[in-house]
């Protein structure tokens, strides 16, 4: 069973920062990179920045100079480092990553999510 897990989610201050983590366990053989989204309430699931397992990085236009993906290989963890925080990056926010499963084939994995509030 493999299991990512969103942690750093909270309650800021428009201008202020977070930093969310999102931390991948199992029996995993393979992480081909991993990928940040988000849903605010009563629109579709955006992308809001990606990081492959090369290290090339993708943000969305609206978090572009503001927001930081960054990987630890090693400890199968990707970050979010959110500063500048407006009100609209208010919604639940999600990790995903294809991941290969021992015994298995490649499949896309998604993190149960995790609330940003951004209001004074």
């Amino acid at each position: 069973q493999v299991q990512l897990v969103e942690s750093g989610g909270g309650l800021v201050q428009p201008g202020g920062s977070l930093r969310l983590s999102c931390a991948a366990s199992g029996r995993i053989i393979s992480i081909n990179g991993m990928s940040w989204y988000r849903q605010a309430p009563g629109k579709q699931r955006e992308l809001v920045a990606a990081i492959s397992a090369g290290g090339s990085i993708n943000y969305a236009d609206s978090v572009k100079g503001r927001f930081t993906i960054s990987k630890n290989n090693a400890k199968k963890t990707a970050y979010l480092q959110m500063d500048s925080l407006k009100p609209e990056d208010t919604a639940v926010y999600y990790c995903s990553a294809p991941i290969l499963v021992l015994g298995k084939t490649w499949s896309d994995y998604w993190g149960q999510g995790t609330q940003v509030t951004v209001s004074s």
